[in-house]
């Protein structure tokens, strides 16, 4: 698989990471083969959160491949925090007990990227700043980036922060493109022609922040999956028509499409079904032509201006 860096950490990961989020729902022996599956394919990039499964998702991960250094230095970790019932919690306290907790799950001494989850209306800039460097530190954890941040937002953070943040998570796929959207149809009067993220997309590569799409297999705002549904049969037509072509399946093409933006985008993935995840590796050896992006893009329902 190709591999990508990180933001400005230094960090080479494979272009594709597997979501752990479902990870709660298999056996030991089964959640085993997911992640050595993945790590041979070449996907050592893997996502968790404190909320995935009740936080035992990041426990059946950790006691599937037995924890321990060896097991751990051939993986990135990756875990989120933020979110509470009813409510986001940017604080200090909360921060930090979040990564405590994780930290005793997974069965490690650090994380490697710390993502804060969803914005918090009432974050204090300084405070997680205080609590970054903190962890920081204490080595707890070496890296953060935020999850479902605009410009504006990551800019706030940014003026308290001593840490790059290396990484925002975003929904995007085929079917989701508003990152794309208002960048095509610029000072027009259609729906599409707002800026819906702030310009995420530009500010990104302007500032070496790696994107992380999430839900790549999602239309709408997570509405269902758009590959192989009978409600898009142009879409599924194409996909598999270059599937074809390329010797892949149609659920790599639709990774093949993200990967194809100059901008480096990171999929993650969330089947917890090996050989799906095998065959969607696949997509690193795929490179879509400019006649082929702006082909599915269109067919996808987006008109050019």
């Amino acid at each position: 698989m190709e591999k990508i860096k990180l933001g400005n950490s230094g960090l080479e990961v494979g272009e594709i990471s597997l979501g752990c989020m479902r990870m709660k729902s298999l056996s030991k022996d089964d959640a085993r083969h997911v992640i050595e599956n993945a790590i041979e394919h070449g996907v050592d990039l893997f996502d968790h959160a404190d909320i995935y499964g009740g936080g035992e998702s990041e426990s059946v991960f950790a006691d599937a491949i037995g924890m321990n250094p060896s097991v751990r230095e051939k993986m990135i970790i990756q875990t989120k925090c933020g979110i509470r019932k009813g409510f986001y919690d940017f604080s200090k306290e909360h921060i930090l007990s979040s990564v405590e907790g994780s930290l005793q799950r997974l069965k490690t001494d650090y994380i490697d990227i710390l993502l804060l989850h969803r914005p918090d209306a009432l974050m204090e800039p300084e405070e997680v700043a205080e609590t970054f460097n903190e962890l920081k530190e204490s080595g707890k954890v070496r890296h953060f980036g935020v999850s479902n941040h605009n410009p504006m937002q990551i800019e706030l953070l940014k003026k308290s922060l001593d840490q790059d943040l290396i990484i925002n998570q975003m929904q995007f796929s085929l079917m989701h493109t508003p990152m794309i959207d208002a960048g095509v149809n610029v000072n027009m009067y259609n729906a599409v022609a707002v800026m819906r993220d702030g310009g995420m997309l530009d500010y990104s590569r302007l500032n070496n922040m790696t994107i992380q799409a999430w839900s790549p297999f999602q239309y709408g705002m997570i509405e269902g999956p758009f590959v192989g549904n009978d409600a898009f049969p142009m879409v599924n037509g194409m996909l598999q028509d270059l599937a074809e072509k390329y010797g892949v399946t149609d659920s790599a093409i639709a990774i093949s499409w993200i990967l194809r933006h100059p901008a480096n985008i990171q999929p993650v993935v969330g089947t917890m079904n090996p050989q799906r995840l095998a065959d969607i590796a696949k997509a690193s050896e795929v490179k879509l032509t400019r006649e082929e992006w702006y082909g599915l893009y269109r067919i996808a329902g987006n008109n050019l201006p």
